[in-house]
């Protein structure tokens, strides 16, 4: 399950704010010194985008803290943010922010306390293509918008045309590969193209695909193999699972960017918060018709969720520790190794950290 949209947004809400902050917790947030003090189990569900950041997180993090078990169940953003509501873990991963009734619940939850929610996995989700001699594929949000609708169907088409202008393109048919399964990357790739393709996709954001025709494939490694085996095929995928496959440089303003790292990662510096929330709940509405330079606007963002206060102290000074960890450098850097996600830049680690200082 992807991030919802926001209802009501901040008019250009800064992202930096203000909280009071512990050594301490930088220090061991930062990578720079183990906590050897910390014990006990730690539980958390949610996300099964995150789950191989999770895995590089328990191994770095249970490696600091020998005495620490870190538990996590990849059900689903649903299921983790429910098991989290109703007290049966500390902690959840999540695709989405908490809804409006969510966050009620998340307060008697949470001791009448603030929630603390923060983006901790950012990924790129990549338009993958097979059309061998283009190598460099360029193309605008209403040209991908109106292919995935199905309204262009050739590789020669003038609207592709316009974008490689020095592509030697084929008069060959183009097959779109989607995913089959409700998916959390189909419902950004579909918020991308609802929000950018300037009405050459008319189906909306849906985790669901609505449109008949081209191929389906059962999940990311489906959709990869999909468009590896057949010449014309294009898809979208996570970056980090592209293979050798050709991922398209998407228009952003005057300027065409690829899906890095780091342009991902951009992409939250940008973002507004959503309007109406705790400064601990950095809800984000991510602009996917951003014209900033050497922003990628097709992402798939995921959150921690937790709480400010715990009635065990112990339980606190684990998830604080946790989340500290996850969001240093070290973490994500752990996490962009063995997950191909985009770590999160100095500036918005600040913001995050803050955040989850208050935990106590």
């Amino acid at each position: 399950m992807s991030m919802r949209k926001a209802a009501a947004l901040g008019a250009g809400a800064a992202l930096v704010f203000g909280l009071s902050a512990c050594g301490a917790g930088n220090e061991s947030g930062d990578g720079e010194e183990s906590n050897s003090d910390l014990s006990g189990t730690l539980n958390g569900a949610g996300a099964s985008s995150q789950q191989a950041a999770v895995s590089a997180w328990q191994q770095g993090f249970q490696t600091a803290n020998s005495d620490v078990t870190v538990n996590y169940d990849p059900i689903g953003s649903g299921g983790g943010r429910e098991q989290f509501l109703a007290g049966g873990t500390s902690f959840a991963g999540s695709d989405a922010y908490l809804d409006e009734d969510e966050l009620a619940d998340a307060q008697e939850r949470c001791n009448d306390s603030d929630v603390v929610s923060v983006p901790t996995y950012v990924s790129p989700i990549a338009v993958i293509y097979n059309l061998p001699g283009v190598d460099d594929l360029q193309l605008s949000p209403q040209t991908i918008g109106a292919i995935f609708e199905g309204t262009i169907t050739t590789w020669n088409d003038p609207a592709i045309a316009e974008d490689n202008p020095d592509a030697e393109l084929p008069d060959s048919p183009i097959t779109p590969v989607h995913r089959s399964d409700d998916s959390g990357t189909t419902e950004n790739f579909t918020e991308y193209l609802d929000a950018a393709s300037e009405g050459s996709w008319t189906a909306g954001p849906v985790e669901t695909w609505p449109i008949q025709g081209g191929e389906a494939a059962n999940g990311t490694s489906g959709v990869v193999a999909a468009v590896e085996s057949g010449e014309g095929t294009i898809g979208y995928a996570d970056a980090s699972q592209a293979g050798d496959l050709g991922q398209v440089a998407v228009k952003v303003g005057e300027e065409y960017v690829g899906p890095t790292q780091e342009a991902a990662a951009r992409v939250l510096d940008t973002a507004e918060r959503v309007e109406g929330r705790a400064e601990t709940d950095i809800a984000l509405h991510i602009d996917r018709n951003t014209t900033e330079s050497g922003v990628y606007p097709i992402v798939l963002a995921s959150y921690m969720i937790a709480c400010q206060s715990y009635e065990d102290s112990a339980e606190a000074e684990l998830v604080k520790e946790w989340l500290m960890y996850v969001t240093s450098e070290d973490g994500q850097q752990a996490a962009s190794e063995s997950a191909g996600s985009a770590p999160l830049t100095d500036s918005f680690r600040e913001t995050v950290q803050s955040a989850i200082d208050t935990i106590s």
